[in-house]
């Protein structure tokens, strides 16, 4: 009977031990380099919710390419090599913003870019924050959501195991941005 409750007790001590035991890997985990801004603030601009400053070229050069340095030059746009005048369009850029979705853990709110009908970047305006174990979740779950959904192109992605909660609230809010954007 001792051996028993000894043995017992010594299982129940190795799987409390187990389960408390923070490795080296247990920290921030980056896997696509993608940089989470701090959830915006009421009655602030965020670079995560698309406000902020723009900036050009310098030089007068009227309509130059990005990239090329400014001057005096005239600038000029490439036309088509057929010359039948035609000019192509491109598809156009928007961002959509998904509604809030309200976990128990705190807000979910995601933006999307998309060009035509692919989404391109997907930004994350709320997500839960303020402690280090949202913290912790999120620098490695939010990441993994991303990349999902812009491999999906929808929100037709799999949670993140350790982040169901949160998992499910991104899923809402994109599922709403989706909407939105007649995707």
């Amino acid at each position: 009977m001792k051996r028993n409750v000894l043995w017992l007790l010594s299982t129940i001590t190795v799987v409390v031990l187990l389960f408390g035991y923070h490795t080296s890997t247990s920290g921030a985990l980056s896997t696509s380099g993608t940089v989470l801004p701090s959830p915006a603030q009421p009655g602030r601009a965020s670079a995560a919710s698309g406000q902020g400053g723009s900036g050009s070229g310098g030089g007068n050069g009227g309509n130059q390419a990005k990239g090329t340095a400014g001057g005096n030059g005239a600038g000029s746009k490439r036309g088509n090599a057929g010359g039948s005048g035609a000019t192509t369009t491109q598809p156009t850029t928007r961002t959509v913003t998904g509604g809030v979705a309200q976990t128990q853990w705190g807000p979910v709110q995601v933006q999307l870019t998309i060009k035509g009908s692919t989404i391109t970047h997907v930004t994350l305006l709320q997500y839960p924050s303020g402690n280090p174990q949202d913290d912790q979740i999120n620098s490695y779950a939010l990441p993994i959501l991303i990349q999902n959904t812009l491999n999906a192109q929808s929100a037709q992605i799999d949670m993140v195991s350790g982040a169901t909660v949160t998992s499910t609230g991104y899923v809402q809010s994109l599922q709403s941005a989706l909407d939105q954007a007649g995707l």
